[in-house]
């Protein structure tokens, strides 16, 4: 990821401590993500289970991005061009689900994210069929 300082002078949308994803991303990204898309098919998914480097190789991952899918490092995967979108595929091959990745992201432990989630949670509680009262 560049440092925000040169995204900055480059005139790059820059969100501190956020990755963004954008053009340039989505080019570096571009191996990893067509990798993860594949496994919308189940077949896809056994393949990569019974010979990760190969089905990486098949893709044509760069080495940071087959170092990142070895480490399990989602957030190196991130770094590396990867969409959170088509990473949720790779995450579940993995044992990971959408709040994990969401805990990784912000650098909270998963009970943490957890609770921040539900700390902004709203509840809807109907008192008549036309009026609802939001808690």
């Amino acid at each position: 990821m560049l440092p925000f300082s040169k995204l900055v002078r480059e005139g790059k949308r820059a969100i501190p401590g956020t990755l963004v994803f954008d053009g340039d991303a989505a080019q570096a990204g571009y191996a990893i993500n067509a990798m993860c898309y594949s496994f919308n098919n189940a077949d896809n998914r056994a393949k990569f289970v019974e010979d990760e480097e190969a089905y990486m190789e098949r893709y044509g991952l760069t080495e940071d991005q087959r170092q990142a899918v070895r480490d399990r490092d989602v957030l190196a995967m991130l770094a590396a061009g990867g969409n959170v979108y088509y990473l949720a595929k790779l995450a579940g091959i993995l044992g990971l689900n959408v709040q994990d990745l969401g805990a990784l992201q912000t650098g909270m432990s998963l009970e943490d994210f957890k609770a921040n989630l539900m700390s902004h949670g709203m509840t809807e509680t109907h008192v008549a069929d036309d009026e609802r009262i939001v808690a």
